[in-house]
């Protein structure tokens, strides 16, 4: 889980880059400060993705301005208004469009000011990032009200308030005041989400309208008719929603009638929420039905034993299947069943997933169905990037007991940008996608996917979903595998690597922590071999000599790697010699082999981590951007990975 290309190649020893958990979402504080190389924001240019009409030819035009969270939109966006130029006969739309974090980088924002203060019709959507959605309203409210029309999707209460439709506004968003507010919070289900508040007002819009007076009623169905049109998110959805709001609202084409009823069309809409399937040609309600398909039809086409495959559920975004933006997903789906596993694809498009978890997840019988998750979302369970619930999300996680992981595709950089940026992961999406989702219960956050900085969509990043499948499917099997074949690799370290530091640790006991997991595993059926009876035979089993230093030759060699197996097993063997020169080198070598210090006990090795190399050089080990784990420590865990295939590494005395 790696936050850089360039450290996920250079590091070798699995341990984990982890963020501070941010408190929430929403007051996460960056200041971009250099240019966009950096990586402090996206160098992407909204003037890629500006659209006008090649010639006029008389029609009435109309300018769109958006901000949107997420790039998904932008590929639709940019359709629809070339649709629109392509086919209306009396009008033409002129469209600007902006990622929120392109914001950051003062020539946009100035760009984005100038941009809305022309604008008839303004759109914003999932602004939640506190400082952004400051300047979202520093620049639309002083001309909110000579616009056409503001439509706000779900976004933080001050820009919410922008709201304007005709009569329909929302200046009370966020508090308890206001017909709308008073309605959701009465009907929305217990902890749900402001988006989820907004889906059952869809569906319940029949009833409120009886209530409002005859314009009122109007503004506010045709708010919510531009939500059903943005939720289904195709071109021709965005294409209606576009039409339908300047025909109402755009005085010179309301007035002028150029836009009649018959040429914006119903939108297009899939359920809320269900099993989507890139195989399949519906979208299934319910899991019985689609197991059922699945059965018949896939499992054969893809070679699968349904009966005994692993199941993978996976928790995906409406958002970027309505926008057909799903070339992702349908990587990693195929992915997984290329390897011989089952998967149930399910979506939302609100951000409660852990409905979708108790939804599809489970039996007819409440049993658990699936053997590992995958959250490709990049977001918190409950909540998305806007409130979470972290408790609501660890229940729904304790009860199903399965492994889940969050993987995230790249949002705020291109992939280019990302690749190239020594800041790794955008400090914002570290904080949204990585931190909040641990909170949750999380695990190894792998970015998955890129974005293509002229389109906006999404691009499967093939080896890492390689490597997101192989991680899944080996939590799924770890959980069906027998503890008397499980593999556990027991990592100790020295440091510093003088006399007598082998496998210590301040105040900590690491053999004698060890001799009783050692005894622990042998009482849940784990292979432990003969472990020694005393905790001083288990020390002089694998160190010989207490005082042992860390490449002393009283360590137990467990293994003798030869360089032509370590350069065949280790693919980045090469780029250390950069720093190392050619294998074996002079650290863990006899002069010909690698040595691999520990000692095994039936299906359990006890190891001696090898030095850093750079202990004598503290800057170097802190701070130098070349630095590199030497042949010897390459080959340790070479070793425990494909040699001993350790099913799991627990590391003893590592601060």
């Amino acid at each position: 889980a790696y936050s850089t290309p360039r450290a996920a190649m250079r590091a070798v020893s699995p341990g984990v880059v982890r963020a501070a958990p941010a408190p929430v979402a929403t007051r996460v504080a960056m200041v971009a400060t250099g240019p966009p190389q950096t990586g402090l924001f996206t160098g992407s240019k909204p003037s890629d993705r500006h659209i006008e009409p090649d010639d006029l030819n008389g029609r009435t035009q109309f300018k769109v301005v958006y901000v949107v969270l997420e790039s998904q939109y932008q590929s639709s966006m940019t359709a629809a208004c070339k649709r629109i130029n392509a086919q209306q006969e009396k009008v033409a739309v002129e469209c600007s469009g902006y990622l929120l974090e392109e914001l950051r980088d003062p020539v946009n924002y100035e760009a984005f000011k100038k941009e809305v203060a022309e604008a008839d019709i303004f759109i914003g959507s999932l602004i939640f990032v506190q400082e952004l959605a400051d300047k979202v309203v520093e620049a639309v409210a002083p001309h909110r009200d000579s616009m056409s029309a503001c439509i706000i999707f779900p976004s933080m209460p001050d820009v919410m308030r922008l709201q304007k439709v005709g009569t329909f506004e929302m200046k009370n968003a966020g508090t308890s005041k206001g017909g709308l507010s008073d309605f959701m919070k009465k009907n929305k289900p217990n902890g749900a989400t402001f988006e989820d508040g907004m889906l059952k007002l869809l569906r319940a819009l029949p009833k409120v309208l009886k209530y409002l007076p005859n314009e009122k009623a109007r503004d506010a169905r045709s708010f919510m008719l531009s939500f059903q049109y943005w939720l289904g998110g195709s071109p021709e959805n965005l294409e209606a929603m576009l039409l339908n709001v300047a025909s109402k609202y755009v005085a010179p084409i309301a007035s002028n009638e150029l836009l009649p009823e018959s040429v914006i069309q119903d939108p297009r809409l899939i359920p809320d929420r269900g099993i989507w399937h890139p195989g399949a040609k519906e979208i299934f309600v319910d899991v019985d039905s689609y197991l059922d398909w699945y059965r018949r039809e896939m499992a054969p086409a893809n070679g699968i034993d349904f009966d005994t495959a692993p199941t993978v559920g996976i928790l995906l975004q409406k958002s970027h299947i309505n926008t057909k933006d799903d070339g992702h997903y349908v990587s990693l789906i195929q992915e997984l069943e290329a390897r011989g596993a089952k998967v149930v694809p399910t979506y939302s498009g609100a951000l409660d997933f852990s409905v979708l978890i108790d939804e599809y997840f489970y039996s007819a019988e409440g049993k658990q169905a699936v053997d590992s998750v995958i959250n490709l979302t990049g977001f918190a369970l409950v909540g998305g990037p806007a409130k979470q619930d972290h408790p609501a999300a660890v229940e729904c996680l304790r009860k199903l007991d399965r492994p889940y992981l969050c993987a995230l595709p790249l949002v705020f950089q291109t992939f280019e940008e990302w690749k190239e940026s020594e800041l790794g992961l955008h400090p914002v999406q570290v904080a949204l996608q990585v931190a909040l989702p641990e909170i949750d219960g999380a695990i190894e956050p792998i970015i998955f996917a890129g974005r293509d900085g002229l389109t906006g969509r999404s691009v499967p990043l093939a080896d890492r979903i390689a490597v997101l499948a192989e991680r899944s499917l080996r939590w799924a099997n770890l959980r069906r595998k027998p503890n008397a074949e499980k593999n556990v690799a027991i990592t100790i370290f020295s440091f510093p690597p003088d006399k007598g530091n082998v496998g210590t640790a301040a105040y900590l006991d690491v053999f004698g922590s060890i001799f009783s997991v050692l005894k622990g595993l042998k009482k849940d059926g784990y292979d432990v071999g003969d472990v020694p009876e005393t905790i001083e035979a288990l020390i002089d089993s694998v160190l010989h000599d207490k005082e042992a230093r860390i490449a002393s030759p009283e360590l137990n060699v467990e293994y003798r790697m030869s360089v032509d197996e370590y350069r065949r097993l280790t693919p980045w063997a090469s780029d250390l010699e950069e720093n190392w020169g050619p294998p074996p080198g002079q650290l863990n070598s006899d002069g010909q082999n690698l040595l691999i210090y520990g000692k095994k006990f039936g299906n359990v090795f006890i190891g001696v981590q090898p030095s850093f190399g750079y202990e004598g050089d503290p800057m170097r080990l802190l701070f130098s951007k070349s630095a590199s784990p030497h042949h010897g420590f390459a080959a340790y865990y070479t070793y425990v990975e494909k040699v001993f295939g350790a099913d799991a590494v627990l590391h003893f005395g590592t601060h």
